[in-house]
């Protein structure tokens, strides 16, 4: 997939911060390259399966061309683990629990679609989808 997709948290509508030790614990295990000045890591989970991720801010984290199950699968774990959800620009934003919705903001919920989805095969559905 070559697009950028958001991993954020939201709290009574509004972008909360990430817990990005949190995130790097999840990813250290994938990373194959980095580059500190960029804030960048490249994580890879199995034969072309990679992804690009920039920690640009406090409230996003950035995945780069995502290819593969196994980095959405991934993604289902970070966001677990952040209580985070994956914004797709122009498709769905897409949830691990129901009740994450009533954290977003006013035009990711009513603008767009939310759907639950919690393994990589659902994440990859989800977004085909849109």
């Amino acid at each position: 997939m070559s697009f950028d997709i958001f991993v954020c948290r939201f709290e009574n509508g509004e972008s909360a911060p990430l817990d990005m030790s949190a995130a790097r614990e999840v990813l250290a295990p994938y990373v194959v390259a980095r580059d500190p000045r960029l804030d960048f890591l490249q994580v890879c989970t199995g034969d072309g399966e990679e992804a690009g991720v920039y920690f640009g801010s406090p409230t996003g984290i950035t995945f780069n061309r995502p290819g593969g199950e196994g980095i959405m699968d991934l993604l289902g774990v970070l966001l677990r683990r952040l209580g985070a959800v994956l914004v797709v620009p122009g498709g769905p934003t897409i949830l691990q629990r129901d009740e994450d919705r009533e954290s977003l903001g006013a035009a990711l919920r009513d603008e767009w679609p939310a759907v639950v989805a919690r393994t990589g095969a659902e994440i990859m559905q989800a977004i085909r989808s849109s």
